[in-house]
């Protein structure tokens, strides 16, 4: 019988280690956090320098005596949580549980899960890093003050069932700006002007600039007008033609942010799936821990990349790289990558669908990072015609380099300004061979009547962009946080946007006009990095927990007394109650909205709402349903998909359909 004992987080992940450790040691889940703050109360002693009140979490009892018991005659035991602040501080649950001495070696972690990884971590037992604690308590006793003095206000000046939190409330306003941005944005008129041009049979496009003074806007018909009536059938000069050589550079191997948005660009992967994909694979033992701000990698990874790009794709499409982590980066563990490449494709075939697609956009991702650069053949052609500028700019890629592994996805882009954006690196444009002094004839010319655009709407991938940006939140939180916001129906989707809610505007009005500290973004952020502060130990957080609280119980005191209540109204519809006549109104109930009387209590009539929209079905022109998935995002259903086999019709969509796209 073995005297060793481990106890990671996972069954998934204690099966992975069993089977590297082999018979001489247990291993045994706790199955996440075992111990936390009770939900029924505050659960800190504020008066006790915040005394936090642990409880065995609901659920749990079973678990706890299970790892007592095994853990009775060990010799050793190992605790092999995961390797972040919130693994670090259930390792000390355990620990506390189980009555191992603080100064007793018992605490070991790996960035991947592979035999030579684990094999190691168990020769480096050290003790429980209590700075690392200290940082996780700190965050923990903050959001729990917060949420739970913050709430109530919530409840008696809004309504029950509402919450606020100290990076969730951050979140909301931030979505909310930019849809203030939205609404307060003018569009402008532009025009843009170019010309089909021919040198012999070959023809190419070129693009209107200005003239010899400089570039020119053309903002309205009557000045395209006049400059097309100045080169109309006139002859074109080439006057500059400027040939090199360019090169594009890959993107940096995976942070938890960096994957979340381009799972979501790519795969169209929502932020809670995309972790949830990935933590089952790091548990597997095929890719290093995913909660990571660093872009680093060791350097068995670069032998590992190299030998694998070299054999399949040969020797000059390596190139050994190294990324520079930002300053503020915690770059505690690896970026993300496989662990093992040949041993994850051989198991290829047993992983699910998710983690088959999660994984391939990780490897080529950490493949692409070690890769050669693509280079490109650039021709800029200068163009005069009575004075005025024509530009036509040419590519061709000379070597793809990692771009025949890979490219990184884009994010609308806020086009507020003008839609003439050069193309995509990525696509090529053969010009003729133009030299000074050639003279072209015009084939045709081209104008277009533009408006400006306003700013895209946040979606979960530039959401999560900016909330690393400024700082706000961490790796783990990302994918939370967003769930709250949509959870408490602040925010909804609108295909795959997140579009503010009236009630989501109603809260963050009540939070921005009394709670101003708790949604500034430089104070969020400024906590965020007391946080790493305390993990460091160069702040005692005892010392940061009270040094807010005292001004925050003062606001909530001011709130309490002085925040009227808010009377939001239904949304009134024109369906008529059966039963009484009245006109039905929307209501928000625990699964979503539903039509109901407003005559309540007297009449008592309730239905399901069934919300439609205004453009017919493109396969048979019935109207479109707006239905929702258990997790309240939204998508577009035929009313005449049944969903049996004698449907009608069988469209069904998560995007909206476009108008005339029959």
């Amino acid at each position: 019988m073995s005297d060793k004992l481990v106890i990671v987080e996972s069954p998934s992940k204690a099966k992975t280690i069993k089977k590297y450790l082999g018979s001489d040691y247990d291993v045994i889940a706790s199955q996440g956090h075992i111990i936390d703050l009770p939900k029924s109360k505050l659960g800190v002693d504020i008066e006790n320098n915040f005394k936090p009140q642990y409880i065995t979490m609901k659920g749990k009892a079973k678990i706890v005596k299970e790892i007592k018991d095994k853990a009775k005659n060990k010799k050793e035991i190992y605790l092999a949580t995961d390797p972040d602040r919130e693994g670090e501080a259930i390792a000390w649950h355990i620990k506390n549980v189980l009555g191992i001495d603080d100064n007793k070696k018992c605490r070991i972690a790996f960035n991947e899960i592979t035999k030579t990884a684990v094999k190691n971590a168990v020769s480096q037992v050290r003790k429980i890093d209590l700075n690392l604690v200290d940082a996780q308590q700190a965050r923990r006793i903050l959001d729990r003050i917060v949420g739970y003095k913050l709430s109530p206000i919530l409840w008696k000046k809004v309504k029950k069932g509402l919450s606020a939190g100290r990076v969730q409330s951050v979140a909301l306003k931030i979505i909310i700006d930019k849809e203030n941005e939205i609404r307060n944005f003018k569009k402008e008129e532009y025009w843009n002007l170019s010309v089909k041009l021919l040198k012999g049979k070959d023809n190419f496009e070129a693009k209107f600039y200005g003239n010899k003074k400089g570039k020119i806007n053309l903002k309205n018909e009557e000045q395209v007008k006049d400059v097309i009536k100045d080169i109309d059938k006139k002859d074109y000069e080439v006057i500059d033609v400027i040939k090199s050589s360019r090169k594009r550079s890959p993107a940096p191997p995976f942070t938890t942010s960096s994957l979340q948005q381009e799972a979501s660009r790519k795969l169209g992967f929502n932020v809670k799936r995309t972790m949830m994909v990935a933590q089952k694979l790091y548990e597997d033992g095929h890719i290093t821990y995913m909660r990571t701000d660093s872009v680093r990698i060791s350097d068995d990874a670069r032998a590992m990349a190299k030998k694998y790009i070299e054999e399949k794709y040969g020797k000059e499409y390596y190139e050994n790289r190294y990324f520079k982590t930002k300053a503020s980066a915690q770059d505690a563990h690896e970026a993300i990558r496989p662990s093992n490449i040949l041993n994850s494709l051989s198991n290829f075939d047993n992983f699910s669908k998710d983690e088959q697609k999660l994984y391939t956009l990780i490897l080529n991702r950490f493949l692409a990072s070690q890769m050669s650069n693509a280079v490109y053949d650039t021709t800029k052609v200068k163009i005069n015609v009575c004075d005025y500028i024509f530009n036509a700019n040419g590519s061709i890629v000379k070597f793809d380099g990692f771009m025949k592994l890979y490219t990184e996805g884009k994010d609308d882009k806020d086009k507020t300004k003008t839609d003439n954006i050069e193309d995509d690196d990525s696509i090529e444009n053969i010009l003729p061979d133009l030299k000074v002094g050639d003279i072209l004839k015009q084939k045709k010319i081209l104008s277009a009547q533009k408006f400006t655009e306003p700013p895209a709407r946040y979606t979960e991938a530039s959401l999560v962009k900016a909330l690393e940006e400024k700082g706000i939140g961490r790796p783990s939180t990302y994918a939370p946080t967003i769930s709250t916001i949509e959870e408490r129906t602040y925010v909804e989707r609108e295909n795959k946007y997140l579009v503010p809610t009236k009630l989501g505007e109603i809260v963050n009005n009540l939070m921005e006009d009394n709670f101003k500290n708790i949604v500034d973004e430089k104070f969020t952020a400024n906590m965020e990095n007391d946080l790493d502060l305390i993990a460091e130990n160069k702040v005692n957080y005892i010392q940061m927990l009270h040094e807010f609280y005292t001004p925050f119980i003062q606001l909530i005191q001011d709130a309490e007394k002085n925040v009227e209540k808010v009377n939001i109204p239904d949304e009134e519809t024109d369906v008529k109650c059966e039963l009484c006549g009245r006109n039905m109104v929307i209501k928000q109930g625990k699964f979503g909205k539903f039509l109901a009387c407003p005559g309540y209590p007297e009449c008592k009539n309730a239905k399901p709402l069934i919300e439609s929209i205004d453009i017919p079905c493109p396969k048979c022109g019935g109207k479109v349903l707006i239905k929702k998935t258990k997790s309240r995002r939204k998508f577009y259903v035929c009313e005449n998909n049944t969903n049996k086999e004698d449907s009608k019709c069988d469209y069904i969509s998560w995007t909206k359909p476009k108008k005339n796209s029959k």
